[in-house]
């Protein structure tokens, strides 16, 4: 069958009909070239290492290339592609925007680069759907992200990369011309490392150098060792009870973690009945995995597949690339096969010395109901029948859901009876949480039938007497069958946006009020931490979480908003709890420095002191759990986070500026959260963002 839109191609098509990447076949397609540069960014005439590449440099966040085509140019392509390299030491991260016209919707694909590594940019024009949000790595090209709005490619008419974000640095980066690819286009093959190899044995950078790096196995060895000597005398705060609760005020013991408010502030209070506040550590598991897929070249040592390095490869079941753990790997070499015994002494007596009263979330939370050290777990949703209607949201109308709601709920029958376990998490960060489309929008585009949109179809014929009047109210020519069953692909907006902002409503209250009760008919002796949102919901998100007994969400901000926590507690009768927060820095060999970007580590300690003290005051909130233990490696993990967010590095080297600052606030934690004393207040310079 002839392609109706090879005439489209070969117009627009100035060099060829056919790209040839390096290292494969030619392969059918538009060669798109750069027709503008952007801001401040200029062309470096050197030699770049990869072919046909373009050195470019960028001075500021903004900077980029735009390119223009026809209308409908890309409707037959598969792929957006390009070679592409970053130069220096830290990172820089992209978009790939994708625009109906100078000012109409645009589609955007943020994603970082390692440097000093090629990468190959594959990018599937599917994904200007909007149903999924994140992508897999490859190689060297990090963490593609789906963003911005929904796009028709019959419109789209150019085509921007752009520089999103550089930590305030400029970078240099050289790149190829694109191609919109009729085919898929093979991963890339072969590595270009001008710098060799990219960490070495233990597992660091070896494009930094930094005073507190390891110098070689015998340093970390005999470090290892000496933990574990000490482990044991590490002790919580003298005014910190058995679980970490405060000695000074106590209430009603039940023998289980609950929630209660006092008149003048909410607490937890612990199962001896002491007034407790969540200091907590997520990750506190042997976590520094390096996803080396297609990177096997950027390695100066790959542990032997045998019995003893089986650690090393053992990635969690739902990571599909290799990894090679060199924190287990280090652990390992001193320990031989004893090292994850001797991990976990190191592991808790190093959350005790810091003065952490909580193993959060992603955590090995077993070794926490070992030792009676307050733990939290995150629950694993994963739907057999039940499918998903847009993004990760379920059919939550579906005859299967609540069937296997209670399936879901089994989890917890392990723990119930357990009084260290402090409670449980839904689920993490909902991706459709974060599209600029709602769950009901994103039904309707992606989702042609499902019992959802029939109980969708079921709300508005009670809302509207007839199809003429929905179609007046909606503003286009529609009916209720087109409601239930079919593609959707009018516009939504003013009424139509109205009533399916409170439609969403109702999906996310089944949803979420469908998964709390069969969980607190397998437990009810344990708290529900809620759904760890990624940042502060809209109200329609809000209302459908009444049936938790915390409000938790993930703030990566300078503090934890006040008047945010105040309105949502007040609304939900419930106290708010943060599930991640971290600030990192770019003077100890990682690229990035995570979300919240800082000076020095002596920085990270003043942002640590700040942020906790700020939030212990706050009389809605009862705690806050720092992700994460480890740094990240250097290398990425599963989708290419490199972040200096740990309190102890890949060779368990802790990091003594925060440590020292994280226990000076805890042992005063509770006379903060009190009012006795007032607050630190020395906040640290918040540097430009550095995250993907």
């Amino acid at each position: 069958m002839k392609n109706p839109n090879r005439r489209t191609f070969i117009q627009v098509c100035t060099l060829a009909t056919a790209i040839k990447l390096p290292s494969s076949d030619p392969i059918p397609g538009l060669v798109l070239k750069p027709e503008q540069l952007l801001g401040k960014l200029k062309e470096d005439g050197r030699d770049a290492p990869i072919p046909g590449a373009i050195w470019y440099k960028s001075e500021a966040e903004g900077d980029g290339l735009l390119y223009r085509f026809k209308p409908g140019s890309l409707v037959a392509a598969r792929y957006l592609t390009a070679d592409t390299l970053l130069d220096g030491a830290f990172q820089t991260v992209f978009q790939l925007i994708l625009q109906e016209g100078e000012s109409g919707p645009a589609f955007r694909l943020g994603f970082a680069l390692l440097n000093q590594c090629s990468a190959r940019i594959r990018m599937p024009l599917s994904a200007v759907d909007q149903n999924r949000w994140m992508f897999q790595r490859e190689g060297a090209w990090l963490k593609p992200l789906a963003g911005g709005a929904r796009v028709s490619l019959e419109r789209v008419d150019r085509m921007m990369l752009r520089v999103l974000r550089s930590g305030g640095r400029p970078s240099r980066w050289c790149l190829t011309t694109f191609s919109a690819a009729l085919e898929e286009v093979p991963k890339l093959s072969e590595l270009v490392l001008p710098k060799g190899a990219l960490i070495d044995e233990l597992g660091q950078s070896r494009l930094h150098q930094w005073p507190t790096r390891s110098k070689n196995r015998t340093e970390v060895t005999e470090r290892l060792k000496k933990q574990l000597g000490s482990a044991s005398a590490h002790a919580f705060p003298p005014a910190f009870s058995r679980f970490g609760g405060w000695k000074e005020k106590r209430f009603e013991a039940t023998g289980f973690f609950r929630a209660h408010h006092d008149g003048k502030r909410w607490w937890l209070v612990d199962p001896e009945g002491y007034a407790w506040w969540s200091a907590g550590m997520d990750c506190v598991r042997v976590d520094t995995e390096a996803n080396y897929d297609g990177l096997e070249k950027a390695l100066t040592w790959q542990p032997e597949a045998s019995e003893r390095y089986k650690g090393v490869y053992a990635a969690r079941e739902t990571r599909r690339a290799k990894s090679i753990n060199y924190l287990a790997a280090n652990f390992i070499e001193a320990f031989g096969a004893g090292w994850y015994d001797s991990w976990k002494k190191i592991a808790l007596g190093e959350l005790r010395r810091l003065g952490f009263n909580t193993v959060a979330n992603w955590s090995d939370w077993q070794i926490a109901r070992e030792a009676g050290f307050p733990y939290v777990r995150p629950l694993s949703l994963r739907l057999q029948k039940t499918p998903t209607i847009y993004r990760d949201f379920p059919d939550v109308f579906a005859p299967d859901f609540e069937t296997e709601s209670r399936q879901f709920a089994q989890q917890l029958s392990e723990t119930r009876d357990d009084p260290a376990f402090v409670g449980y998490f839904l689920m993490n960060e909902p991706t459709w949480g974060f599209s600029s489309e709602i769950p009901a929008v994103g039904m309707l585009f992606n989702t042609p039938t499902c019992a959802t949109r029939t109980e969708l179809a079921r709300v508005l014929k009670a809302k509207y007497t007839d199809s003429q009047a929905l179609s007046a109210a909606w503003e286009v020519e529609t009916s209720f069958e087109q409601i239930d069953r079919g593609v959707w692909k009018n516009a939504i907006k003013g009424k139509a946006l109205k009533d399916l902002e409170e439609f969403s409503g109702i999906m996310t209250e089944r949803f979420f009020k469908t998964l709390s009760q069969a969980c607190r008919e397998v437990d009810p002796k344990h708290l529900n931490l809620g759904i760890r949102y990624h940042t502060v919901p809209p109200a329609w998100v809000v209302e459908g979480m009444r049936t938790f007994d915390v409000f938790s969400m993930n703030c990566y901000r300078e503090k934890v908003p006040y008047k945010d926590t105040e309105t949502i507690s007040q609304m939900l009768k419930m106290p708010v709890m943060i599930g991640e927060w971290h600030f990192g820095a770019l003077d100890v060999g990682l690229p990035a420095s995570g979300i919240g970007h800082v000076k020095d580590q002596a920085a990270r300690g003043q942002a640590y002191r700040v942020y906790l003290e700020d939030a212990a005051a706050n009389p809605y909130c009862v705690g806050v759990h720092w992700f994460t233990l480890y740094d990240q490696s250097a290398l990425g993990r599963f989708d290419g986070e490199n972040y200096n967010i740990g309190f102890l590095d890949v060779c368990n080297r802790p990091y003594e500026g925060i440590g020292n600052a994280a226990r000076a606030s805890h042992e005063r934690l509770y006379e903060v959260a009190s009012g006795a004393v007032p607050k630190y207040s020395e906040a640290p310079e918040y540097l430009p963002k550095l995250f993907m």
